[in-house]
């Protein structure tokens, strides 16, 4: 009798454990004790689950919204756990007390989790059980169970009884018809989806109505999510019915004085017209597009203006070039210079694709002019946007015609008296180089390139020694060779101790993109050569750059040529030499010896040890000294001499 008291007592610890921490002041402990509910009904078993835990669960919906979040999720995954589809009926009254509840964000996921639960039962089940929940939803007192109801009339519809459909369909028209402005707008919200499973005769009865009742509604925020239902119902209907009973209603929303609501139109217009076909876009689209790009609000022209190319892309073949030149071009023009640069920029975005459309004469003579101009603008983000799609207007015109016409405004950019837009023109430089291929950059913006190294802002020379390392990486090392290494290592070469500092960057970055033999051949004996400079400043960014390539040389050439360099650094006369020097043999020592523990131990053990090494690689940070702004008047006049050590060169 003991024993079987005490197995009785066993089965019953796991739910009041739950029940225990349900019960806990600590919303955590609560949380963990939702989230293991199926380890508890698995220790429970399907019938005392059933009989015990879910009534328990529906009792105690009183809670933190994140622990009935927790809860919706965990029960829409329930139904093996209950015995199985025959069973899942036990799961519908905590749900639906959790899709009544006033966070939005818990009801949502209480109406996902029944969604999945009533799609696992039979269709008798789900009129004996679902259809009575959704209907006690429908009428409940509060707006929140009635914005619930709308998201599950999708799920029950195609499989219950003529009769039941017809009831479905005026407790639907009643959420459209509602008091309460979140009703309405969660039944607009639903409404593409409940046309999608809806009869064409009903769809043009029942649904068009209430469509059309929701985008006249004085809710803004109803009246766009009717937009949404729009494209749906568009693509079920044939192309008659969409003229009469849905483009009325969307030439309305086009012309909306609510903002919103013509963004809505904005974002769709693609969607719309795939759904309604070329002929309608033709007569009645083209017009409300051209009355978009005209829109007084800069979020709706900025919607409209990202959808230029996929819509022209899409018009009839045969009157394409003809409605983009007369319809769509004169529009076009004026958001080229538009006063929003978010419009412009997203204008910049699409404009290159309308180039195989028109073709080669009409993309030099209509298109190239705004590309200039776009090329030109003060917003960076348009010169990017129209920079990195070079290549649309290339394979159309052709390289020759794209370096006469658009080149010489890069170029000329890239000249500007203004830093910040020579900076701009080097970031987007890699981009326009992959575009255009390695036998053009060569002929026309190699020295470009090259320029930019000696400029006098050092922003500039930073920028552009980065610029050599994506460029390395996209045309390869053997081109970074023969192309720009022999130009570079020139400039080791120069009286100015600027430009040798800068070669000096340019090494540090190209070791890591040339790998080994061009980093051991070319790069190493111009930096131990600089080694000797007269200017303290370069030393000691030569003992920086030794311990930055060291990890791209092999050990001999390092005890052969990098430490005795080091070495003698380190006995320098200057106290900065001889600190970097100092901190390049630390840190080389330590990555040789965890190079060493690498190859050696086995892996097991290799984490640990490495983790450990690694501390040894963390060294003293370098000092930072005071910049002199006078270094950029000597170097333009050639006078730069012994200057004072800047650590913020490197």
């Amino acid at each position: 009798m003991a024993a079987s008291d005490k197995s009785v007592d066993d089965s019953l610890y796991p739910i009041a454990v739950l029940i225990d921490e349900l019960k806990n002041e600590d919303v955590q402990l609560r949380l963990n004790s939702i989230k293991k509910l199926s380890t508890i009904a698995l220790a429970l078993g399907e019938e005392r689950t059933r009989s015990e835990l879910i009534p328990f669960l529906t009792e105690t919906i009183y809670d933190e919204d994140e622990v009935l979040l927790a809860l919706a999720d965990q029960l829409g995954n329930f139904t093996s756990l209950v015995g199985g589809a025959e069973f899942a009926m036990y799961l519908i009254p905590p749900l639906e007390s959790l899709a009544t509840v006033e966070e939005t964000v818990v009801r949502d996921k209480a109406v996902e989790s029944l969604r999945t639960v009533a799609a696992e039962h039979s269709a008798q089940d789900l009129e004996i059980h679902v259809v009575p929940t959704l209907q006690r939803l429908v009428s409940g007192d509060w707006f929140t169970s009635r914005t619930s109801a709308c998201g599950l009339f999708s799920v029950c519809y195609p499989r219950v009884t003529q009769p039941v459909k017809a009831e479905l369909r005026a407790n639907f028209r009643k959420l459209c018809q509602d008091e309460t402005p979140m009703v309405r707008r969660a039944a607009a919200n639903k409404l593409g989806e409940f046309a999608k499973v809806v009869e064409t005769e009903y769809l043009k009865s029942d649904l068009i109505p209430n469509f059309v009742q929701l985008a006249q509604d004085d809710q803004d925020s109803v009246r766009l999510l009717a937009v949404e239902a729009c494209v749906s119902i568009a693509q079920l209907l044939p192309q008659d019915d969409v003229e009469h009973l849905v483009l009325p209603t969307l030439r309305q929303c086009a012309s909306d004085s609510s903002w919103r609501v013509r963004y809505m139109v904005a974002e769709k217009f693609v969607d719309l017209q795939k759904a309604v076909g070329p002929e309608i876009t033709r007569v009645d689209l083209v017009p409300a597009f051209q009355y978009l790009l005209k829109d007084a609000e800069a979020e709706v022209r900025a919607a409209v203006a990202t959808k230029v190319k996929d819509f022209c892309a899409n018009l009839d073949k045969a009157n394409q070039v003809q409605i983009i030149l007369s319809s769509i071009l004169p529009y076009v023009r004026d958001l080229v210079s538009d006063p929003n640069p978010h419009v412009k920029s997203a204008l910049a975005s699409v404009i290159m694709g309308l180039s195989p459309m028109l073709g080669a004469y009409q993309t030099v003579e209509q298109l190239l002019p705004l590309f200039l101009i776009q090329l030109k603008d003060e917003c960076p983000e348009v010169r990017l946007n129209i920079i990195s799609n070079l290549d649309c207007v290339n394979d159309v015109i052709g390289i020759q015609q794209l370096s006469q016409s658009l080149l010489p405004a890069i170029v000329e950019l890239a000249e500007d008296s203004k830093w910040r837009v020579r900076l701009a023109i080097i970031e987007y430089m890699p981009a326009l180089a992959g575009q255009l291929g390695q036998e053009f950059f060569d002929q026309k913006l190699r020295g470009l390139c090259m320029g930019w190294l000696n400029d006098h802002v050092y922003a500039i020379r930073e920028a552009a020694t980065l610029n050599m390392k994506k460029l390395v990486e996209q045309f390869g090392a053997p081109w970074a060779e023969q192309a720009i290494i022999p130009m570079i290592l020139v400039m080791s070469r120069n009286k100015n101790y600027l430009h040798r500092m800068t070669c000096l960057f340019c090494l540090n970055v190209l070791a890591e993109v040339c790998g080994t033999d061009i980093t051991t051949k070319l790069l190493l004996p111009t930096v131990l050569l600089l080694a000797a400079d007269p200017v303290a400043n370069v030393r000691f960014n030569v003992a920086k750059t030794l311990q930055k390539i060291s990890p791209f040389l092999e050990a001999s050439v390092i005890d052969a040529q990098v430490k005795p360099t080091l070495d003698k650094l380190n006995a320098d006369t200057d106290v900065d030499v001889k600190h970097f020097a100092a901190q390049a043999i630390a840190g080389i020592a330590a990555e040789m010896e965890l190079n060493v523990f690498r190859t050696a131990i086995p892996p097991c053990m290799g984490a640990k040890i490495e983790a450990a090494m690694d501390s040894k690689l963390i060294v003293e940070p370098p000092r930072q000294l005071e910049a002199a702004d006078n270094d950029i008047l000597q170097e333009m006049n050639g006078t730069a001499a012994e200057p004072p050590k800047l650590d913020s060169e490197c």
